[in-house]
Order: C-alpha cells, then structure tokens, then sequence
C-alpha cells in the first residue's frame, strides 16, 4: 500500500493554461515552414476551444485561474489567432466565474522587451511561441510569472467530465509518496469510447512501427491496474500537473520534435524528479481528424526518438544529474529507445512507402523513404542532446529565478495586461 504523507500543506494558487494552435484558413491551411502540430484550428473553422471553456463550468472547485495561450503556426497569422482566441475567452467569460486571460504573440514580443530592459535579452531565445516544447515552457513560464505554485495543462481539444478533477489534480501535489515528493502528477485521457486504449491499427505499416500496441501496454499496466499513484514513464501534456519545485529547475526541451510531454519525464528523471500518474485523473479527449499525412507523422516520431536515445546514450556525471536507461522507461517509450529502433524505423518506412505505390502515390512513397535517409543523417551527425539539455537547464533556472523578483513581476504586470 502507497503511504501518502498529508503534512500540513496549504493550498497552492493555481494556473489552469490551455494552448490553442491555430492555422491558416482552409483550403491552405499549412504551407512550407510553418509549424506542424497535430491537428491545429484553421482559422476558418469554428474550433473546439469554446467547448472545453465552458466544460470548466464542471469543476467543483473554483480557486483557480485560466489562461489561454493563442498558438500561430506561422508569423503573418499572428494577430489574427490572437484576435480569435481573445474573442473566443470572452465569449466563454459570460458563463464562467472565473479569471480568464489570454496569451499569445503581441504578450510575448512585449516579454521580451521587458527582459531586455531588464539586462536579460539574452535568454529571450527561451521564451517562444513555435513548437510544441516551446509551448509547453510557457504553460509553466506564464503561472510563474503571475506567482502561482501549480500549472495544470490542458488542451483545447478536451473536456472536463469529473467535478472532482482539480481536488483530485492537486491532492498529493507537494506532498511525499513512499517517501518520495510529488511535483508532477500526469492523468490521462479517456477516448471518445470513453475507454482509454487507443484504437490499434490495421495498416502493415503501423503494426510494423508497432508504436500503439507498446502505448497500450503501458496504459494498461499504469492506468488499468492499482495502485492509483505510481511513478510513470510516460505523461499526456494535455493532462499534466506540475509544481514550481519542477518546473522552475526543469524545461521541457524545445530539441525534441513532438513528444514533448514524455520527453519532458526523461528530463525530470534525469535531474532527479519522479512523475506519477494518477489513474483517477481523466479529461475526456474529442480530437478532431489529424491532418498530416501517414509519412509526417511517422517520420516526426522517428526522429524525435533518435534524440531522446542519443541524450540517454550520452548521459555523462554531472552535477545535479541522475543516470537514467532506456529500460527506466519500459515499455513505453523505452521500447523505441533501444538499438533496435534503426530496424523498427526501416520495416515501417518500407511497409508503408509500398501502401503509397498501391495507391498510385508515388510522392507518398519517396516522403516514406526520405524519412530513413533523415534518420540516418541524424544518427550521423547527433549532436550532444544530453550536453544541451543540461546547459538549457542552467540558463532555465536561471530565468525563473530572476523572475521570481517581486520588482520584476510587478513590472511585469501592466507590460502583459494583468495590472
């Protein structure tokens, strides 16, 4: 039986931060250099950010705070996504007792002029708006700003069913389990068929990857058996708790290319903090269809594991750092975070570049190909993803510390429209 240490802890302040991505409007929607997400908004289409805004009215609990990050997938949209995401929190403030701001481009280029006032423009590059990681830093970068002592992170594709969610979210946060403290607690998703497997593929290629049998194996060995904490190898970023103990000392490391909210366990393990899942803890998840095609999708995950091995693989003693091994994350992610991940990446890549030329999609098939030539030139020239992670660290605490003067906040606050 866990034993959960309930010292006398008072109740954190809270930010509750929802990234919203938003696209170009349809039939364009992506063009060459713009970022890729998953499935962002174009901004044509009405969206799911408004659902989730009112599933808040769910929650039992109201002693906390909302902010809403408005995400462009390319520059020249920036003011129009921050002017759809503003528009839309407002709609949602009607019907919510709750605080509500937004975040996006024009707070963000007022940031940084802020530092750089302040003799600390050299870390603006750590503040961004592109890219999952660089995303997720602001999830934590915004509640620190604005004082708080817990981020919960959610999406916009998602809503709240429990009114115990937030009591749940909070209940060991802070305190020790087994003697070990708790600075992040991940919960996890329940499908549209309110289970939470996902549904495994029948194409050769997928089953070849192998990706989401081992993704459900984990889930059925951390969320569907007790007990209800234990420390996991894997998170969900749109369901994701953390402590200022965390996420002032750890990033999320904007080197991994998706992936982000695992990557972001590799990194706190390394730096010697644990994540528990809490498999009480669900949102109910409604994605929309994803709109790369197979080839992007599988090429994303190849590399990003090629990275996350290659900083595992170049772990060196450092100060302040923990050893950690592939097998330390079984069976998800570590099962595409050993040697045989060359030989998963080349079956799948070939399996599914051979369902493009059944389907008369010859550019398909050379995009499923180019991805093992791009594995292959990341293998060659890796870089130190460890070493980078370590000196990010260092500059990261750096800058959430110095934002954590009283002086900076309050000079902070009309700068970002909180006055």
């Amino acid at each position: 039986m866990r034993r959960v240490r309930r010292a006398e802890v008072r109740m954190p302040k809270v930010t509750l931060v929802i990234p919203s991505y938003w696209s170009r409007p349809r039939p364009e929607v992506w063009r060459p250099g713009d970022a890729v997400y998953d499935h962002p908004t174009p901004l044509d289409a009405e969206g799911t950010l408004l659902r989730t805004l009112e599933s808040l009215n769910v929650l039992a609990r109201r002693d906390f705070e909302v902010v809403v990050l408005a995400v462009p997938t390319a520059a020249e949209i920036a003011p129009a996504v921050e002017a759809r995401v503003g528009a839309i929190v407002r709609r949602a403030a009607a019907t919510l007792d709750l605080p509500l701001h937004t975040f996006g481009p024009s707070h963000l280029k007022r940031l940084r002029r802020f530092l750089e006032g302040a003799g600390m423009g050299r870390l603006n590059d750590l503040i961004s708006l592109r890219g999952y990681a660089n995303v997720r830093n602001l999830c934590v970068l915004v509640p620190h700003l604005r004082g708080r002592d817990a981020a919960v992170l959610i999406d916009d594709d998602e809503v709240f069913e429990d009114p115990a969610f937030l009591d749940k979210a909070l209940e060991v946060l802070g305190r020790r389990i087994d003697g070990t403290p708790v600075y992040a607690v991940a919960g996890y998703y329940r499908q549209p068929d309110g289970g939470f497997l996902v549904p495994e593929p029948t194409e050769a290629w997928a089953r070849a990857w192998g990706q989401i049998e081992r993704m459900n194996a984990a889930f059925e060995a951390f969320i569907g058996r007790p007990p209800r904490y234990k420390v996991t190898p894997f998170a969900f970023g749109g369901n994701l708790v953390l402590h200022r103990e965390l996420f002032t000392r750890v990033p999320f490391d904007p080197g991994v290319r998706r992936g982000e909210d695992i990557d972001y366990v590799i990194n706190a393990r390394i730096f010697g903090f644990k994540v528990f899942l809490d498999r009480t803890l669900a949102v109910r998840h409604l994605p929309p269809p994803k709109t790369h095609p197979a080839w992007r999708r599988l090429r994303e995950d190849v590399l990003r594991f090629v990275y996350e091995r290659e900083k595992i693989r170049g772990q060196t003693d450092r100060p302040g750092t923990v050893r950690v091994r592939a097998e330390d994350f079984d069976p998800y992610p570590g099962a595409f975070l050993k040697d045989d991940l060359e030989l998963k990446a080349e079956q799948a890549a070939r399996a599914l570049a051979e369902a493009y030329r059944r389907e008369g999609d010859p550019e398909g098939a050379r995009e499923a190909l180019r991805t093992l030539e791009l594995m292959r030139a990341a293998l060659e020239d890796a870089g130190d993803p460890f070493g980078d992670l370590v000196r990010l660290q260092r500059r990261w605490a750096g800058l959430m510390e110095a934002l954590a003067r009283p002086e900076l906040r309050r000079g902070l606050a009309p700068v970002l429209s909180w006055a």
